[in-house]
C-alpha cells in the first residue's frame, strides 16, 4: 500500500513539475516576444546548462554538508580538512560563474540584447523570490543561494 501511495505522489510531483514548466516557457515566450526557433533554442541551452549547473550545485552540497561537519559544536575542526573544503568551495563558485557566462555567451547568439536583459532581469527577481521562500533559487538559472531558515552552526577551531 505504501509503495502505490509513494507512485501515485511522485506521479503527482511530476505532472505539478511539467506543468510548471509548460507555464514557465509561455512566460518567458511572452515576456521576451520569442519566435518559435527563440523559443526551441533557448529551452535546449536551458537544459543543456541547468544539467551542468545541477553537478555542480549538488558538489556545493556535498562540500557544505562536509564543512558543517568539520564545524560541528564541541567538536575540534581540522584546520587543514576546512582549508581544503573552502578552497574546494571557492573553485565551484567559480564553476558557477563560468557556466553563467558561457550560457550567457551561448544564448548572445540568438536572442536580442533586449531579451537577454530582460530574462537577466527575470532570473534575478525569481531567485530573489526563492532565496525568500526558504529555497534554492530559480530554474532561470540561479540557485547559487544557500537554503534559508537553518541555524548556523557556532565554529569553534581546533
Amino acid at each position: 500500500m505504501k509503495r502505490i501511495a509513494l507512485l501515485l505522489l511522485f506521479g503527482r510531483m511530476r505532472q505539478h513539475r511539467e506543468e510548471f514548466q509548460r507555464q514557465r516557457e509561455a512566460r518567458l515566450r511572452e515576456a521576451l516576444h520569442l519566435t518559435d526557433d527563440q523559443a526551441a533554442k533557448l529551452k535546449a541551452t536551458e537544459q543543456r546548462f541547468g544539467d551542468q549547473r545541477r553537478a555542480v550545485m549538488e558538489r556545493q552540497r556535498t562540500l557544505q554538508q562536509a564543512l558543517r561537519g568539520q564545524m560541528q559544536p564541541g567538536v575540534a575542526a581540522n584546520a587543514d580538512s576546512v582549508r581544503k573544503l573552502l578552497d574546494a568551495h571557492d573553485q565551484n563558485q567559480g564553476a558557477l560563474a563560468q557556466l553563467r557566462r558561457d550560457q550567457d555567451r551561448e544564448m548572445a547568439g540568438y536572442l536580442t540584447p533586449l531579451q537577454r536583459a530582460r530574462l537577466q532581469l527575470m532570473r534575478s527577481r525569481f531567485a530573489r523570490l526563492g532565496r525568500g521562500r526558504g529555497g534554492l533559487g530559480g530554474p532561470w538559472g540561479g540557485g547559487e543561494g544557500e537554503r534559508r531558515g537553518r541555524r548556523r552552526p557556532r565554529f569553534r577551531s581546533g
